[in-house]
């Protein structure tokens, strides 16, 4: 077989119930939620396996409470001797692949996102930015509908998902804006986002200066596979080189699709979806059809995913 990459959703991925099944199943899975809890100060276990949709949904509560699912999903996974070539993650989810990839530890990550996304949704006063999601444009006619709908204010380009679809940020009035543009420019669908800050877009680079010292004092390590990063599409293994890449994907958009078809051409053509959530294997279908696409969310995906893996490699073996 080809090699595999896990890869690790994001914000809006979350949903009330995540990871409790893998929780009860699985010593290790439930030791990781033991283990954030303690980190925190807080239950975050409760809150993903209780707590309601608007409570998952506070991005101070999400980063924690996805990066800790997506955590247990891939140390199940490496106890059945299942480990990746690569990894990556869509914004949020570039610290799961980090802490699977051995650069961040759990605790110091669990920490980070939970000051990241406290710190993401102080940085805008509320119903002063917002992001959409675009689709049926190209990238190309997307950011040019961004520079006509900014007149003075921030509209850029922040995740560039797939062919099909680019999500964009900035200042509310100018993403109404785009939205309408992008729609009299042919969009399929052209939709307000429900998050609550501009995410990716220069309007965070206060909070960037300011997370930017916490990403400072943390230790990285070098990484056991190569990761593709967010900010530049680029394959890193070094724990200074992943900083960096951090410090800079607050503000900077998500190239998601490219960073997938980099990995393509490396010889993936098996993606594992690690953590709550199907949004990561939805958009490989629109970017590359004939790559394989599994996940791990619960006991039926986990066996699922490492049934084939498992076959695949003793073909090839």
């Amino acid at each position: 077989m080809g090699k595999v990459a896990f890869v690790f959703p994001g914000q809006a991925s979350q949903y009330p119930g995540m990871g409790k099944e893998l929780a009860e199943k699985y010593a290790l899975a439930k030791s990781v939620f033991d283990e954030a809890d303690k980190a925190l100060g807080f239950s975050i276990s409760k809150l993903c396996f209780e707590g309601t949709e608007d409570e998952l949904k506070l991005t101070a509560n999400t980063q924690p409470a996805i990066l800790t699912c997506s955590v247990a999903a891939a140390r199940v996974l490496a106890e059945k001797g299942l480990e990746p070539d690569f990894v990556a993650g869509h914004s949020l989810g570039e610290y799961s692949a980090l802490v699977c990839g051995g650069a961040l530890k759990f605790a110091d990550a669990v920490r980070l996102v939970r000051k990241r996304g406290t710190y993401m949704q102080d940085a805008v006063p509320q119903g002063v930015g917002a992001m959409a999601a675009i689709m049926g444009l190209s990238h190309a006619v997307v950011a040019d509908v961004c520079k006509r709908a900014a007149n003075g204010e921030v509209c850029t380009p922040a995740n560039l998902n797939s062919p099909e679809q680019t999500v964009i940020s900035g200042h509310a009035s100018a993403i109404k804006r785009a939205v309408e543009l992008a729609s009299q420019a042919g969009a399929k669908r052209a939709v307000i986002l429900q998050v609550s800050a501009p995410f990716h877009s220069a309007l965070m680079t206060p909070m960037q200066e300011k997370f930017e010292q916490d990403l400072r004092g943390a230790e990285f390590s070098n990484l056991r596979v190569p990761l593709a990063t967010n900010v530049d599409a680029d394959t890193i293994t070094t724990g200074a080189e992943a900083r960096e890449a951090l410090i800079r994907q607050v503000s900077m958009p998500v190239r998601w699709e490219e960073s997938v078809r980099l990995l393509i051409d490396e010889g993936v053509n098996t993606f594992v979806e690690v953590g709550p959530g199907r949004v990561l294997t939805g958009l490989l279908r629109q970017i590359e059809r004939s790559a394989g696409a599994l996940n791990v969310e619960d006991e039926k995906s986990l066996t699922v995913t490492a049934e084939k893996i498992g076959a695949a490699r003793s073909d090839a073996a």
